[in-house]
C-alpha cells in the first residue's frame, strides 16, 4: 500500500482550535478571521503546490496530492 497523499497544514480560526489535535500531520496555523484564514491557505497551498480542503467546520486543510 502507497501513500499518495500528505496533510502539509491545518488552517483553523480561533472557535474551531479545540477541534485539532496536537500531534496530528502538518503544521497547525491559527487564523484571526476567515480572511485572514483563506489568505493563509491560499499562499501555503501555493508554497506547497497543495489543495484545499474545507471541512466546513472552521477547519481548512492543505493536502499535497
Amino acid at each position: 500500500m502507497e501513500v499518495n497523499k500528505i496533510i502539509i497544514a491545518t488552517v483553523v480560526l480561533p472557535e474551531s482550535k479545540d477541534r485539532v489535535l496536537a500531534g496530528g500531520t502538518g503544521a497547525v496555523y491559527l487564523a484571526r478571521d476567515p480572511e485572514e484564514q483563506q489568505r493563509i491557505s491560499m499562499y501555503l497551498s501555493r508554497i506547497s503546490e497543495g489543495v484545499i480542503h474545507d471541512l466546513e467546520n472552521g477547519v481548512l486543510l492543505i493536502v499535497k496530492h
